[in-house]
């Protein structure tokens, strides 16, 4: 029996040194790579044997940047939660959608907010979406929703949440914002 090690690096760069045997070409395209590694993924892949529901009954909401490694900074494992993510962890009306998904037809009943500091978002303002309606000819259809202050769009977040009414469970909402340099989460209060 030979095993396959696959080494996976907290970027998208190849890892350094000489190539292994199946290993990816430097030559191949981001998305040649990823696909080459599920290929390697797939292949070692056993069926969990879960269904949608997740175990812990959460939801998480959570900016889409790649400094983010959820799981592992919220102790997760498969199955334990959905997870959701845009630009800033906005909540916005898709966010509700797939919140109302999540507990209506999936039994979640908690839900965590997950802004962090140095976001991208953060002090970007509708000025981006005169920009590129003057760059494409068309004005974006969507909202930016850039902000000044993290701890207050998480409050923001939280009461847009606790205030939906296509929601079952929304006594369980509680926010926070993830320190990049510390990897510490800091709770923020509602308003």
């Amino acid at each position: 029996m030979t095993a396959t090690v696959i080494v996976m690096t907290t970027s998208a760069h190849l890892p350094s040194g000489a190539p292994s045997e199946g290993a990816i070409s430097a030559d191949a395209s981001v998305t040649d790579r990823l696909v080459d590694a599920n290929g390697q993924y797939a292949a070692a892949f056993a069926d969990p044997g879960m269904d949608a529901r997740p175990v812990l009954q959460v939801a998480v909401v959570a900016c889409m940047d790649a400094r983010l490694d959820l799981h592992a900074a919220l102790g997760l494992e498969l199955g334990d939660c959905h997870t959701i993510r845009n630009a800033g962890g906005v909540v916005t009306d898709d966010v509700i959608r797939s919140l109302t998904v999540s507990q209506r037809a999936l039994g979640t009943r908690s839900v965590v907010l997950i802004h962090h500091s140095n976001c991208g978002l953060e002090g970007l303002t509708e000025d981006f979406r005169t920009d590129l309606e003057m760059e494409v000819g068309q004005r974006p259809t969507w909202a930016v929703e850039g902000f000044r202050n993290v701890d207050q769009d998480v409050r923001q977040s939280i009461q847009k949440v606790r205030t939906s009414p296509f929601l079952l469970h929304t006594d369980d909402v509680r926010g926070f914002v993830f320190d990049v340099k510390t990897g510490l989460l800091r709770e923020i209060e509602p308003a």
